[in-house]
């Protein structure tokens, strides 16, 4: 049976009747009729590696299976029982484990898991100011990158006239192209990060983006910078995939809205900052400092990170701690619940590769996220692309506003993101902890409340934006209407992206990966059509069309979300709170 195959029946497995081998009790252990068992210990049931076994009492009759009943390995099952048990012991609700006829021996004494619910090495206990320091590192790679892609935005014209860029639409593609990539490096770094961790692969990619992002600078031909700029922006795609597991490796739900909030605004900010920064670079030096710059700024966060940016992933943390008690006692049949010798790398490397793919082809949460997550990441490029010739061109096209001062008018995105992420982040976790107390338990479609102003400031900042442009109000009325938008997207952002890391918690990186893909290829098309859409139906129809678009597709998502997203979820096999 190939890996694939065994990942997905392992799923599935979690869904399998127990009556073949009798009745399982909380602890997952198949209870005895008759025979007693001493005390005896293998791990922790709370622990958030996910392992399903506890300390037996003496005079309880319970009994392990023998292991000639239960000849699945660990890895066949985890997919199913220990994703279900991690969100239920997460939302502080009575486990009820989905049932299987499988289950490791509770006996081992080499099996390696955390050392108690309140172990300190568990990423969960850490102190609040060390996960916030990883949150913070990590955010500033999701920043940097974002910065990057729309920092060359005021100054495409003067790199069109010095490279030979004549077209607005090739001039646009040079912006877009990084957006491109984000297409794709996330389906790649997402994965490997649930194997080889999350530091290693954000640390790598990064160094890629280092580089080539620094080759944009040097670039001499149309070719070379649009080469340059695709393959930045796929090493610089890798914490918009990653961040998403971070945040799911280090809080509960309750704690994770806020935390939310700060990773969250990173790509969507970035976009805001770097015009505002390309802007006055490009009129006082050039337009390669743009490039430099944001190099040298990367180069600070890569240094940051090395030191301060610890592993989270508690795959390859018990990994390690198994590496070290095999040195310390020689025992070399130690092995943690995540460890799978009947495969090899490449099958491993296969099966996580392939896994975006799957949930973006198959999990119906996923598609509509995705889509809903595309609609508003496109509109965000589209109007960033509209920004330069609103306010630089001579009147009655534009303001005649400069370069520079122009591009201030991007701080109305940049003040919307934070006013929205900021009003979002409380309102989502008091949303989430009030309706845990009344239904008993949690579930990700408490993230959905936040979405209804979300969905509902989008549209309306779209109207008031495209409308006092068309009349050129004063220059304020664009920037509120702007203001309004970005303040509805990073809300619905926040809330999809949170039911997302609560939906699948151990592929966090793979769902959120799968969801960028179409997100960022609106990205990349959205503004290659901005400038015939104005041309043609002007900055109030053209925004009227977009309004309307953003009502039809989000005023009806969180009602369908919240009505049907845990039957969705429980169909699914990678879910953990199906």
């Amino acid at each position: 049976m190939s890996a694939l195959d065994k990942e997905t029946e392992a799923a599935r497995g979690a869904n399998e009747d127990e009556s073949v081998h009798g009745t399982m009790d909380s602890n997952g252990l198949e209870k005895s009729d008759s025979r007693d068992t001493k005390k005896r210990s293998s791990g922790n049931s709370d622990s958030d590696s996910g392992s399903t076994f506890s300390y037996l009492e003496d005079g309880e009759g319970l009994e392990p299976t023998s292991r000639n009943i239960l000849s699945r390995t660990i890895s066949e099952v985890r997919d199913g029982i220990e994703s279900r048990r991690d969100l239920d012991l997460e939302l502080g609700s009575p486990v009820e484990e989905k049932k299987s006829t499988t289950t490791e021996n509770p006996t081992d004494p080499n099996l390696v898991t955390w050392d108690g619910p309140d172990d300190p090495e568990n990423p969960k206990n850490w102190q609040l100011s060390r996960k916030y320091g990883a949150v913070v590192i990590v955010s500033f790679f999701t920043l940097v990158s974002p910065v990057s892609s729309s920092m060359v935005a005021p100054s495409l014209t003067t790199i069109g006239k010095e490279l030979d860029i004549t077209e607005s639409f090739q001039q646009n593609i040079v912006l877009s192209i990084f957006v491109l990539a984000y297409a794709l490096g996330p389906l790649i770094w997402g994965p490997l990060s649930e194997i080889y961790g999350r530091v290693l692969v954000l640390q790598l990619s990064n160094l890629g983006y280092l580089a080539f992002n620094l080759g944009c600078g040097f670039a001499k031909t149309k070719g070379q910078l649009i080469g340059f700029r695709f393959l930045s922006g796929l090493g610089g795609s890798a914490s918009l995939a990653i961040g998403g597991g971070v945040l799911s490796d280090l809080f509960i739900p309750e704690q994770r809205g806020s935390a939310m909030s700060m990773y969250s605004l990173a790509p969507l900010l970035g976009p805001a900052i770097g015009p505002i920064a390309g802007a006055f670079i490009t009129e006082n030096t050039t337009w390669r400092w743009a490039f430099y710059a944001t190099c040298i700024a990367d180069a600070a966060i890569q240094v940051a990170g090395l030191f301060f940016l610890q592993e989270t992933y508690a795959t390859v943390l018990l990994a390690r701690k198994r590496a070290a008690l095999v040195k310390e006692t020689g025992n070399t049949a130690l092995r943690t619940p995540f460890d799978d010798s009947s495969s090899g790398l490449w099958a491993k490397l296969s099966v996580a590769l392939t896994r975006p793919f799957r949930l973006l082809a198959t999990q119906v949460i996923v598609q509509c996220i995705a889509l809903y997550m595309m609609y508003v990441y496109g509109l965000m490029y589209l109007v960033l692309a509209s920004f330069p010739s609103l306010f630089t061109a001579p009147p009655p096209a534009g303001y005649g506003m400069s370069i520079g001062i122009g591009g201030l008018n991007y701080i109305s995105l940049g003040l919307g993101f934070f006013l929205g992420a900021q009003v979002c982040a409380r309102m989502q976790d008091w949303f989430y902890a009030m309706l845990k107390r009344r239904y008993g338990a949690g579930k990700p479609e408490f993230r959905v409340p936040m979405m209804v102003p979300g969905a509902i400031l989008v549209p309306i900042g779209l109207l008031i934006y495209g409308w006092t442009a068309e009349f050129k109000t004063h220059w304020i009325g664009p920037n509120i209407g702007a203001m309004l938008f970005a303040c509805g997207a990073i809300m619905s952002f926040q809330c999809l992206q949170g039911f997302l890391v609560d939906s699948y918690q151990r592929y966090a990186a793979s769902a959120v990966g799968a969801a960028t893909v179409l997100r960022s290829l609106a990205g990349f098309g959205f503004p290659l059509f901005a400038p015939s859409m104005y041309e043609r139906l002007g900055y109030g129809w053209g925004n009227t069309l977009m309004a309307f678009l953003g009502m039809a597709i989000g005023l009806p998502s969180p009602i369908l979300l919240w009505k049907y997203g845990e039957i969705l979820r429980k169909r699914s096999p990678f879910a953990a709170g199906g």
